[in-house]
């Protein structure tokens, strides 16, 4: 069975841990290192940090958040994208977030930002430069980062503003799925007179910073429709956006993509660092 078919399935079937530790498998970078550190006492929160021993000074800081439908997803499964990532030169935040059913909205965009507001203030001691500071998900990960991006209410109560941001990177992420059907996502998204803050389509007001849209033309979990009504919101706020649909690429494999040795699968990777690269040298040192 080919390698990528072998993946999907493990996935499909609910094997989560299982798919990426095998994704994992060829991550390790050898000059990157990893440290985890407490971001939430209160709630018992953490993050990975990762970077290269031979990044240069004033690196540009990913702050990345993982997918799961909003209700599972371990930092660790996530090690294929730090090491990636640092490996071009950046320095890369993965944290955990609070999930459902234990939690619903708006508890785990309140930990993103948290975690977003504790890489801008330990940027300098991982040798990182704040003003570099770029945010970026897959799936819920990316909806997640995307209202941080989008509704300045979440960053600003931890004393920031999504224009803190060089720019923000979504990966296959869902901006507008209203109205809510599934039982298990109105479990996650319950009908309190409140839904439309769960959309960051609705406060796109060019406030944002620059953004990048990637998906695949395979993704039957997340429609065209979320980039799409995204990137035309924010062009006509006049907030620079770019797409890219990638040709036979699913919902999985855009984010396995970004794996060191998974090229193949889509330019994930290519494309993101090359974007990170060309906004972070429009920055002023």
């Amino acid at each position: 069975m080919p390698r990528p078919l072998l993946l999907l399935l493990l996935l499909l079937a609910g094997c989560h841990r299982t798919y990426f530790g095998t994704i994992n498998l060829g991550a390790d970078a050898p000059l990157v290192e990893s440290h985890s550190h407490g971001y939430d006492a209160q709630h018992r929160l953490a993050l990975d940090v990762y970077r290269a021993s031979d990044a240069p000074a004033n690196a540009p800081l990913i702050v990345f958040f993982y997918g799961g439908t909003w209700r599972y997803g371990e930092r660790e499964w996530y090690r294929f994208v730090g090491e990636s990532l640092a490996d071009h030169g950046f320095v890369v935040v993965i944290p955990d977030y609070r999930t459902a059913p234990q939690v619903t909205f708006p508890a785990f965009v309140e930990d993103a930002a948290r975690a977003a507001a504790w890489a801008r203030d330990n940027a300098a001691r991982l040798g990182a430069d704040p003003k570099r500071l770029f945010l970026m998900g897959h799936s819920a990960g990316a909806h997640i980062a995307a209202l941080l991006a989008t509704d300045a209410r979440w960053l600003g109560a931890v004393g920031m503003k999504p224009r803190d941001f060089r720019a923000f990177i979504g990966v296959a992420g869902p901006y507008d799925f209203l109205p809510i059907w599934n039982p298990r996502m109105k479990e996650v998204f319950p009908d309190d007179g409140r839904l439309t803050d769960t959309q960051p389509i609705h406060f796109v007001d060019g406030d944002e910073p620059p953004m990048l849209l990637l998906r695949g033309d395979q993704d039957i979990v997340v429609l065209p429709r979320h980039n799409e009504q995204l990137a035309a919101l924010a062009a006509a706020a006049d907030v620079a956006v770019e797409v890219k649909t990638y040709h036979g690429v699913g919902h999985s494999q855009i984010v396995t993509a970004l794996a060191r040795d998974r090229s193949d699968l889509a330019p994930t990777l290519r494309d993101v660092v090359a974007y990170v690269k060309r906004m972070a040298e429009t920055v002023a040192d």
